[in-house]
């Protein structure tokens, strides 16, 4: 869902025709989102418009990138090993 709210507003109704459930799932699914801070919602007309708010994410990916030392080095250490078991 976040991917497909990316750069765009979308409805419910729009979204649901991506996933195989019911509407009022991809709602449920866009409340707890917008608990998250990941979405938000508007209210157009009789619709309700769904965007990303991409910062959390962006917090999310400098906190993660910090670990990345730590994958390089663990990946470098398997990859040695599976050549030299050859």
């Amino acid at each position: 869902m976040l991917k497909l709210l990316a750069g765009r507003e979308l409805p419910v109704t729009d979204i649901s025709t991506h996933f195989p459930m019911s509407r009022t799932a991809v709602s449920k699914h866009l409340r707890i989102l917008s608990e998250a801070g990941l979405v938000s919602g508007r209210k157009a007309g009789r619709e309700k418009l769904y965007r990303l708010h991409p910062e959390p994410l962006a917090e999310l990916q400098q906190w993660l990138a910090y670990f990345d030392m730590y994958w390089d080095n663990k990946l470098s250490l398997l990859k040695h090993k599976v050549e030299n078991d050859q």
